[in-house]
């Protein structure tokens, strides 16, 4: 019924896939008792049994020792019992060795589908796990195949699709059949066709590995990222910074000549990146966040969580930013709520009263962001905003 072959062919699959074979016979005496039970009689109580170091299979059926038999099935006479065994006494489990003749057929078509079920799932629990180790992680891949916009990508080593959505996609990628491209491993999940792996290139996620891959400081630690604020392939604010004092936390990121943040910036397709020094003050903090605009003042209130900074008049637009995108950004990366206003707005309570403002910011760069082209030659933001006043509110920063 089942012969050495059967056996031989259990040790090649723990030799050649590393599965366990103890597993497979452990799953094949619950199928082939099972099996048993479905031809024999479901009421009787049996176990099947394989012993690979003799290649054999063998079947118990187990009876109580009763003085009147009742239930053939479940039960046996001490005087049959007595002869197979002479100690058999009543209440006593006699286990009886039954006949493998009629059964052999049925036990090798179970085993064959038992296998083959069960070599899946463990195929399947090995790659989900293997696949797991590489969540959060920036890989190389290669576009496999794009349907309705949605990108499918060949994840390095396996045999398994990345999917990524028109939404993890950057404005403005293009790309075709056999391209190679970074993504960012989002999320694994398990589905009825097996792993389901979803990568992005418009999670802040990628922008973080990104600076990880290009920037040894930021692999190393010496460079730590605090928050990252993004509007995929528009702009995005980094806010780093490095407790040791020898170290220039953006300098680094920026790299001789603009090398390091520009090979960033390519790989963004021209997404803006504006570098943000952080501080435990949030007041310093805020002020930085919405570079490049200069800020002249910054006053918090705690239980509301929320900031107002003072601009120049001719700086509103561009602390604003266009459609409030610099503002937005800002208050995502600095978890504040933030009030922008022109100083013209204050002048009449300054010229009464100058010592209400909490914090004043006496000089601050005017420009921390970095576009593709001359490092030199840096890009403001565009003017096309409502000159009067601008606000935004903290939102949830993108999941990764």
């Amino acid at each position: 019924m089942v012969n050495k072959d059967f056996f031989k062919a259990l040790d090649d699959l723990e030799t050649e896939r590393k599965i366990n074979k103890e597993v497979f016979i452990q799953t094949l005496e619950t199928a082939l008792t099972s099996a048993y039970k479905k031809m024999y009689g479901e009421a009787k109580s049996a176990m099947v049994k394989l012993y690979p170091e003799r290649n054999t299979i063998r079947i118990f059926s187990y009876k109580t020792v009763v003085d009147e038999v009742e239930d053939n099935d479940k039960q046996i006479s001490l005087q049959d019992a007595k002869e197979i065994k002479k100690s058999y006494k009543i209440g006593d489990i006699v286990a009886v060795e039954e006949s493998t003749k009629d059964f052999g057929r049925i036990a090798a078509q179970t085993a064959k589908q038992v296998v083959m079920q069960k070599l899946k799932e463990i195929e399947k629990q090995n790659a989900l796990s293997e696949l797991s180790e590489k969540e959060d992680e920036l890989l190389t891949t290669v576009v496999k195949r794009i349907d309705g916009g949605i990108i499918y990508v060949q994840i390095p080593n396996t045999n398994t699709e990345g999917v990524m959505m028109p939404s993890d996609q950057i404005p403005g990628d293009n790309f075709h059949v056999g391209d190679r491209v970074k993504v960012y491993v989002k999320k694994i999940r398990d589905s009825y066709h097996g792993p389901q792996i979803q990568v992005s290139r418009s999670n802040i996620g990628f922008v973080r590995k990104l600076f990880e891959l290009e920037i040894p400081e930021v692999a190393s630690g010496e460079v730590k990222i605090k928050n990252i604020a993004r509007d995929p392939g528009k702009r995005a604010k980094v806010a780093v910074f490095s407790d040791r004092p020898n170290v220039d936390a953006i300098g680094a990121c920026v790299g001789n000549r603009g090398t390091r943040i520009n090979t960033i910036i390519n790989e963004l397709n021209g997404e803006k990146i504006d570098l943000v020094e952080y501080s435990d003050d949030p007041l310093e903090y805020i002020a930085r966040a919405l570079s490049p605009a200069k800020v002249l003042s910054v006053e918090t209130n705690d239980s509301l969580n929320m900031s107002q900074v003072i601009v120049p008049d001719d700086k509103l637009s561009l602390a604003i930013g266009k459609g409030g995108q610099n503002v937005r950004l800002a208050a995502k990366l600095t978890g504040w709520k933030i009030d922008v206003k022109p100083e013209s707005y204050i002048k009449p309570k300054t010229e009464v009263d100058n010592t209400d403002v909490d914090y004043e910011l006496t000089e601050l760069p005017d420009d921390t962001s970095f576009d593709i082209g001359d490092l030199e030659e840096l890009e403001p933001l565009e003017d096309e905003t409502d000159e009067t006043n601008g606000s935004s509110e903290t939102t949830e920063d993108e999941k990764k």
